[in-house]
């Protein structure tokens, strides 16, 4: 049994198409609660931060709406820091934005490591950037690189070492982000390597690969988007050739066994473009995965 604490952000504002703020409604309407009481955890849910409402707020040119976006994730960071180390978290987005203020407050805790499971890198900075959207930024800031209104998140500086983040799922990557995710030397594990080695092997070379790094604690960040998307369409950036449902679920599975992982995100979640909620339902079931369903 684990203490669970769970906390929503939503916020749509680092992305380009509107809808994921209401993600974290549809994950709870979903049964994430439900679901992880029946695992035997102890489950508190912590509610929200606050975000404004974008309509009120005047829309930039460049970095749109960047200062509501670095206010939301250091409500993150914050709550993050305040939780006791043995607590496991779940941040529900809203866009991948948020993982800023969830790295970095886990990172509070001790030596982190970092499974991005991503069809994106998510690694541009705001002058590499093809679209100015915050959402593809936050590895970049989290490694201490960008504009200095989001690394006050944490008041500056690096949070991680990119030796200590694997990709796992990456099949569209920006052209100028090929060159930071080679100068960085990050472990990725594109959707070509999950099809040559198969996802079994992918996650057990993980594992060991942060085992030997010797991080003390392990965040998962999940966007929906690396599902493929004939069986998560409600995301605001599918990309066709994702993960397949056992996959994913496998993925989990073994991270759990492996009893690594200390907190995680669900990300990306849009139910305007969803389908009766089914991409929720998945990242729930994904969750249940990380936190000890089996099959047996």
């Amino acid at each position: 049994m684990a203490k669970i604490h769970v906390k929503g952000v939503p916020l749509d504002m680092g992305a380009g198409r509107r809808g994921v703020d209401m993600g974290v409604s549809a994950i709870r309407l979903a049964g994430l609660r439900e679901t992880l009481l029946r695992l035997g955890h102890n489950v508190i849910d912590d509610g929200n931060v606050e975000v404004p409402v974008v309509e009120t707020l005047e829309r930039a040119s460049s970095l749109p709406y960047i200062e509501a976006i670095a206010a939301s994730c250091k409500q993150v960071y914050h709550w993050f820091r305040q939780l006791p180390s043995d607590a496991f978290a779940v941040v529900l987005g809203g866009d991948h934005s948020i993982a800023m203020g969830s790295v970095a407050g886990a990172a509070h805790h001790g030596r982190l490591g970092v499974i991005w499971v991503d069809a994106h890198t998510d690694i541009n900075t705001p002058d590499t950037s093809p679209s100015g959207n915050i959402h593809g930024m936050p590895l970049s800031h989290l490694l201490g690189v960008g504009d200095p209104r989001l690394l006050d998140i944490w008041g500056g500086g690096a949070v991680i070492d990119p030796a200590d983040i694997v990709y796992i799922g990456i099949r569209s990557v920006d052209m100028k982000e090929r060159g930071l995710v080679k100068e960085h030397g990050i472990l990725t594990y594109t959707m070509k390597d999950i099809d040559m080695e198969g996802l079994a092997s992918v996650a057990k070379q993980t594992i060991a690969y942060l085992q030997r790094r010797g991080v003390s604690r392990v965040h998962v960040s999940f966007d929906a988007d690396v599902l493929d998307p004939t069986l998560a369409p409600g995301v605001g950036t599918p990309e066709p050739g994702g993960l397949t449902y056992r996959e994913a679920h496998l993925l989990m599975e073994l991270l759990c066994d492996a009893k690594i992982a200390t907190s995680l995100d669900i990300v990306e979640v849009n139910p305007i473009l969803d389908n009766a909620n089914k991409t929720a339902q998945i990242m729930v079931d994904m969750t249940s995965s990380l936190l000890g369903k089996a099959i047996l």
